[in-house]
């Protein structure tokens, strides 16, 4: 039977003009438009799962570290600099991010992304407990370290979409990596807005000394809880992506097993060559050029996320707005909801329809209106004295903008990863570009808090341009962005093998 069965395949292979097996259809497809591929929900799930976990806990701070920086009496009472402090704060994780995602990342090629994806949860988990357990600017300063240089998580994540789908998904599968990730911004905000000082808003449930020494810590419990549960679902059902690390599956035919055998140790060890390619080798003009685009829409996205809660909670003789941790919580949420809500059904469809490079320069012009809501929201401050209606119309104003940024930058990144995953020599080193790209990204994100939030205070110690010259220089910045991505590739390559 063996024999004969091989016989009527090498007679199929003859008299077709393609290669055939046992899964070759009798009536030959037409090759116009290639059939979408389904994508693995449950798996793709879990990934989802376990990549919220990341702006809730980063995110839940940013309502209240503007007010955890005054009350720890860090800038002497001098408001104008709490975004010196804040900027450091935010930075923080991200500059440690970028100095070890590429290792954890390269790692992952070797040991399986699985076990990255353990350590980083683990270390987001702890150190969230370390950030609510802080009382002095060093231990917030540690506990942000420790997360940034024990979180490799998004370049894995990335990279097992990737594997996870193919040309004919990979748009469906990046695009939810930007729906959950606002899901975790309108989370993450509103939880830390909502649950900071505990005592003040349920004296009868948090009424113990230890939440009036520790006012921060229920939001950072919360948060860790969101990545406990996380880990567990990874745990128990997420499956390896990495082939060489992969369980081999019993399969119901024997046929060509020897033959099958000799090519799966031939694609491990090319693989593992490929694994252990220089990181230079890598450094391509087609993996270059979309990478630089991430790391620029990177950092003004980052810049506008900080920029947010730090003039919401400025003070109002200073042109900002002074509202309370529970309102900028609110707004925040309020920005991120929408975000989820309208990206969700639009990012495959709109590459599909006008292409990922056309998308991705009309997106960089959408910048500037935002950042200019800003100053007129200063001066509408600085001539009525309070902060009325024409102040809340302009924050709808600003909302509505926000989320047509938020859908650009989310329909940005899907199609820059796309750029990025397509230009891969290799599936085996899939894990290394998704951690060069990362990396870079995370120095933008390390560098935009920081630059945003001191530029913020310089503006206003200095009264620069009113106190508005951090947003004229964003906007700066929105060319050089516009430039980048008239450098992308017209067509990208198809990789599905």
């Amino acid at each position: 039977m063996h024999f004969v069965h091989l016989s009527i395949s090498r007679m199929i292979t003859t008299d077709s003009p393609c290669i055939a097996s046992e899964t070759t259809p009798l009536v030959p497809v037409g090759v116009s438009k290639k059939p979408k591929t389904p994508l693995p929900k449950f798996q793709i799930g879990i990934l989802m799962m376990i990549h919220v976990t990341e702006p809730i806990a980063s995110m839940s701070m940013f309502p209240y570290i503007n007010q955890l920086i005054t009350e720890l009496g860090i800038t002497g009472g001098d408001d104008a600099a709490v975004g010196y402090y804040a900027g450091i704060i935010e930075s923080l994780f991200f500059v440690m991010q970028s100095l070890t995602v590429l290792k954890w990342s390269r790692l992952s090629d070797r040991i399986g992304r699985k076990p990255v994806l353990s350590i980083g949860l683990l270390g987001t988990c702890i150190s969230m407990i370390c950030f609510g357990l802080s009382t002095t600017f060093w231990s917030l300063v540690v506990s942000r370290c420790m997360c940034g240089v024990l979180n490799g998580n998004i370049g894995v994540l990335k990279t097992m979409i990737a594997e996870l789908t193919d040309s004919t998904n990979m748009a469906q599968g990046f695009a939810l990596v930007q729906v959950f990730w606002r899901v975790g911004t309108f989370v993450g905000p509103l939880m830390g807005g909502m649950l900071e000082h505990p005592q003040d808003s349920w004296p009868g449930l948090f009424a113990p000394s230890f939440w009036r020494k520790y006012p921060y810590f229920l939001p950072c419990a919360v948060a860790a809880g969101f990545v406990v549960l996380a880990y567990l679902m990874m745990f128990f059902f997420l499956e390896e992506t990495l082939s060489t690390k992969r369980r081999p599956k019993m399969t119901s035919t024997t046929l060509s097993v020897t033959s099958r055998d000799d090519a799966d140790n031939q694609e491990m060890f090319a693989q593992k060559s490929m694994a252990d390619m220089p990181m230079r080798s890598l450094l391509t003009p087609t993996i270059v050029i979309p990478i630089a685009n991430y790391s620029m829409i990177s950092i003004l996205d980052i810049s506008l996320r900080t920029l947010m809660p730090l003039f919401f909670s400025t003070p109002t003789h200073l042109g900002g707005l002074g509202l309370s941790p529970s309102s900028i919580g609110l707004w925040l949420a309020l920005f991120g909801i929408a975000d989820g809500l309208l990206q969700v059904l639009f990012f495959a469809k709109i590459v599909d329809w006008i292409g990922p490079k056309r998308l991705f320069c009309v997106a960089a012009l959408c910048f500037a209106p935002v950042m200019l809501v800003f100053p007129i929201m200063s001066w509408l401050v600085h001539t009525r004295g309070i902060v009325d209606h024409a102040i809340t119309f302009a924050l709808l104003v600003q909302l509505v903008l926000t989320v047509i940024w938020g859908m650009a930058f989310a329909f940005t990144t899907g199609s820059i990863f796309m750029f990025i995953t397509a230009s891969a020599p290799a599936k085996n080193v899939l894990g290394a570009i998704n951690g060069l790209g990362q990396t870079s990204a995370s120095v933008a994100r390390a560098i935009g808090p920081a630059l945003a939030t001191s530029l913020f205070a310089f503006s206003k110690e200095h009264n620069l341009l009113n106190g508005n010259a951090v947003f004229f220089i964003l906007i700066v910045l929105t060319g050089v962005l516009g430039w980048l991505a008239s450098q992308l590739p017209d067509e990208m390559q198809v990789r599905d093998e």
